[in-house]
C-alpha cells in the first residue's frame, strides 16, 4: 500500500523530503508532482522499477525514460550535449520541458531507447522535485503519470492514491499540479523536432505547435 505525504510546495519538509529519497533510493516506486503533470520516479537504473513503470504506463522498451535533473552540469554526465545543444538547453531550463539526446556510458543500455540509444534529460522547476534530487544527489528515473488508454495525465494526489495504491509505494501530494504533460524536444539529430507539445512554450526553439507528432 502506498504511502502518503503532504509536502508544502514551496518549503518542503525535510524529513520528509529524506523519508521519500529513502523510498526512492531502497528501489520504491513514487508519483510526484512537477512543473508539469505528476510524474512516476524511482532509483536509476533499477531494473524491476523500469518494468514496473513500464506495467503501470502500458508501453514497450521503446518509451524513452527521463532523467530528472538538478541543473545542466549534470546534464553532461548522462547526455552528450555539443556547444548549440547547451545554449538551447540554457534558455529552456529549469522549466516544464524534456529533451531527448544520445545517451552516454554512464547509463545502463536498458534505460536507452533500443535503436537509437536516446534518453530524455529535464531539470524541472518545482521546489519539490528540486529538494528530493538534492537530497539523493542524483538524477530521477521518471515518467509522465499517464495511464492506458487516457488521454491527460493524472494531476490529483489523492485519486493517485485511490487508483494506484497498490502499485506505488509512496504519493507526494504539494498542492495544485498542472493538468499538462511536458513540452518534448527532441535535440538528438541537431535541429530541434517537436515530439510533444505540452505546457512548455515553442517560441523559444522557433517551432509551433502543428510542427509536433506524438510519443
Amino acid at each position: 500500500m502506498a504511502q502518503f505525504f503532504s509536502l508544502h510546495p514551496e518549503s518542503p519538509q525535510a524529513r520528509l523530503v529524506r523519508q521519500a529519497a529513502g523510498i526512492v533510493r531502497a528501489g520504491g516506486l513514487i508519483a510526484f508532482p512537477t512543473d508539469s503533470a505528476y510524474a512516476l520516479g524511482g532509483h536509476l537504473g533499477d531494473a524491476p522499477l523500469l518494468d514496473r513503470i513500464r506495467r503501470l504506463r502500458g508501453v514497450d522498451e521503446r518509451h524513452h525514460f527521463t532523467l530528472l535533473c538538478r541543473d545542466l552540469s549534470e546534464i553532461a554526465t548522462f547526455a552528450r550535449v555539443d556547444n548549440v545543444q547547451y545554449r538551447l538547453l540554457k534558455a529552456a531550463t529549469p522549466g516544464p520541458y524534456t529533451f531527448i539526446l544520445e545517451g552516454t556510458r554512464e547509463l545502463p543500455r536498458r534505460m536507452l531507447h533500443p535503436k537509437r540509444k536516446t534518453i530524455g534529460i529535464r531539470v524541472p522547476e518545482h521546489p519539490v522535485v528540486a529538494a528530493l534530487l538534492e537530497e539523493l544527489g542524483e538524477p530521477l528515473l521518471s515518467s509522465t503519470l499517464l495511464l492506458p488508454g487516457e488521454d491527460m495525465p493524472l494531476t490529483d494526489a489523492v485519486e493517485i492514491r485511490e487508483r494506484l495504491e497498490k502499485d506505488l509505494d509512496l504519493v507526494i501530494e504539494a498542492g495544485v499540479c498542472r493538468p499538462e504533460a511536458s513540452t518534448v524536444i527532441d535535440l538528438s539529430s541537431g535541429a530541434p523536432v517537436l515530439l510533444r507539445a505540452g505546457c512548455g512554450r515553442l517560441d523559444v526553439f522557433g517551432l509551433s505547435a502543428d510542427r509536433g507528432r506524438d510519443v
